[in-house]
């Protein structure tokens, strides 16, 4: 399905926020967010699969992708990440929209959804509960394992950023991601490599990859999602997410956090395929969410403007 393409580049205080657009510039408006370590490239297979009625605005997170890295000194973490999209959304002049998320994407997602809960209409989140729970004993010793690895980080050498051929950059992807598939591997380089004298080097903040510091227990977590007034779509892989976790993680947390979301009748569906489903096999993805976008919000709008 052909839609228009478009560059997105979003002032912030510390330099740009980037990503692409896809649809019509009067199309209803759809933020996505992806996973962490990805790119605004991991809708790139999914979006064309969408309603074209949509405007779908695809960013890469600060310090991922094209997006300019978070200042020296300053911590990458899901508040920080959550005050970035209230950012995209005034800088887009949006007052209304809906969210489709990815892993570390769904996490910001359902806690701004939580937080703004008046600015999100519809909120899909694939493969991803939407929460991160931690053990209340272990919060505090948790946080203070980020932090501290973060200043150890800083006080190290700086050292020259590695230089890879393209080939051993998708070798090293590959080897950290084994759930992308070869195609996807190269979409996520498009915006995850920077071109430099004897190579490429990955665009993407070394310090995006230490333990985000914000930590909250699973009640904190059920209260969050309570305040979520969004329809929610939940969208699990068979071989996902899940399949990282423990038994007694399953147990304890997505077990409590799936239920949850079944009561509060939203809706939760299983596709086969792995962490990275959305990307690698968007058509087993695709016609839930149109179902959704059509019965949720595009189905609502159509009245409204019939009725003019």
């Amino acid at each position: 399905m052909n839609k228009e393409v478009s560059d997105l580049s979003i002032p912030v205080p510390w330099g740009q926020i980037r990503g692409r657009v896809w649809g019509p510039d009067h199309g209803y408006p759809v933020l996505c967010l992806h996973g962490w370590a990805d790119n605004c490239g991991s809708f790139n297979t999914l979006i064309p699969q969408l309603p074209t009625e949509c405007r779908y605005v695809a960013v890469d997170l600060a310090g991922h992708g094209l997006s300019s890295h978070r200042p020296p000194g300053v911590f990458y973490s899901s508040v920080a990440y959550i005050a970035d999209v209230t950012r995209v959304a005034m800088a887009l002049q949006l007052k209304k929209f809906s969210i489709i998320a990815h892993s570390m994407g769904g996490d910001i997602a359902a806690m701004f959804s939580a937080l703004y809960p008046e600015m999100v209409e519809a909120l899909i989140l694939l493969d991803t509960y939407g929460f991160l729970p931690t053990d209340s004993a272990k919060i505090s010793e948790v946080m203070r394992q980020g932090i501290d690895s973060v200043l150890q980080f800083e006080n190290k050498t700086e050292e020259k950023p590695r230089i890879y051929t393209y080939e051993k950059a998708a070798e090293r992807l590959t080897a950290a991601n084994p759930s992308l598939c070869d195609q996807s591997v190269h979409i996520l380089l498009e915006r995850g490599l920077t071109p430099v004298e004897g190579g490429f080097v990955f665009s993407r903040d070394l310090r995006v990859n230490f333990k985000n510091v914000m930590r909250t227990s699973l009640e904190q977590n059920l209260v969050m999602l309570s305040k979520i007034q969004a329809s929610v779509l939940l969208i699990l892989a068979g071989g996902g997410s899940d399949k990282m976790l423990s038994e007694s993680a399953q147990e304890k947390y997505t077990s409590t956090l799936r239920q949850h979301f079944q009561d509060r009748n939203h809706s939760v569906v299983t596709v086969p395929g792995d962490h990275h489903v959305h990307l690698n096999k968007p058509e087993a993805v695709a016609p839930f969410v149109c179902d959704f976008l059509k019965s949720k919000v595009l189905s609502h709008l159509n009245s409204l403007k019939n009725k003019i």
